[in-house]
């Protein structure tokens, strides 16, 4: 069984069809990049995916369960992380209390003020930010911090939650090309490691053929292409609509 399956979905505004009949999978542990040109679904089919919109029809399938239409809130609590373009962290707090939060969140512990937050969870939260590469950075203010260390921090604070499947709006928005590759091929390592799945939408084709399992590529609200990289890059319909006639890269 897939960890996600995606069915028929649909989403409609006014007389526009901004997803028509869209279907895929994901399995544990893969990167799938959902790609296409502005106006093509991309962001209605991954807010869908994610709670922030519901669908009109279809369905969304997290190891069986239906979660099509639920809240963000409730679709986090059944596995799902997401990390967005803005980065959504704590500026007045040190790194290592930014993760902690998640994790104190995840572990249901919000509402536990007599137990000091500063040490729950410290070396749990140490031990994530070892793995993005921030372990010396733990006690420095995240207001501070540079925008890559920022984006690595936001990857830490999803997998605090300890998520199934991570969804990943345009993680590298910002970044400069050395550090857009750098996150991604963490975030490919770790998702290996912890079998976690990943859905992401990106603009740096050199980014999505770099570290995607699969890519899906959408135009005009419909599916028109899916495989590896090498699929894509051949694919005259994704070359005529998305990628140019040219050799395929470059951006958006």
């Amino acid at each position: 069984m897939s960890l996600l399956a995606v069915r028929g979905l649909r989403k409609a505004f006014g007389g526009v069809q901004a997803v028509d009949d869209v279907s895929f999978d994901l399995a544990a542990g893969e990167m799938l990049a959902l790609i296409g040109p502005n106006g093509a679904g991309k962001s209605t089919c991954f807010n869908m995916v994610g709670g922030q919109l519901p669908p009109d029809a279809g369905s969304v399938r997290l190891e069986g369960r239906e979660i099509a239409g639920l809240n963000p809130r409730a679709i986090a609590a059944h596995g799902i992380g997401r990390t967005f373009q803005i980065t959504a962290t704590f500026g007045s707090m040190t790194v290592r209390e930014n993760v902690q939060m998640a994790l104190i969140a995840h572990h249901g512990e919000v509402w536990r003020f007599w137990r000091p937050a500063a040490v729950r969870f410290a070396a749990e939260a140490d031990a994530l930010l070892a793995q993005v590469g921030l372990a010396e950075q733990a006690e420095r203010a995240t207001g501070v911090l540079a925008y890559g260390d920022l984006k690595r921090l936001e990857l830490a604070v999803a997998l605090g939650n300890a998520p199934r499947l991570l969804l990943m709006d345009e993680p590298t928005a910002g970044m400069a090309p050395a550090e857009r590759v750098a996150l991604m091929q963490l975030t490919r390592r770790l998702a290996t490691e912890r079998g976690v799945a990943v859905l992401f939408t990106e603009h740096d084709m050199d980014v999505v053929f770099d570290v995607s399992d699969r890519i899906l590529v959408l135009n005009r609200g419909a599916l028109i292409a899916e495989g590896d990289a090498a699929a894509i890059r051949a694919d005259p319909a994704v070359r005529e609509v998305y990628l140019g006639t040219g050799a395929a890269g470059g951006g958006h």
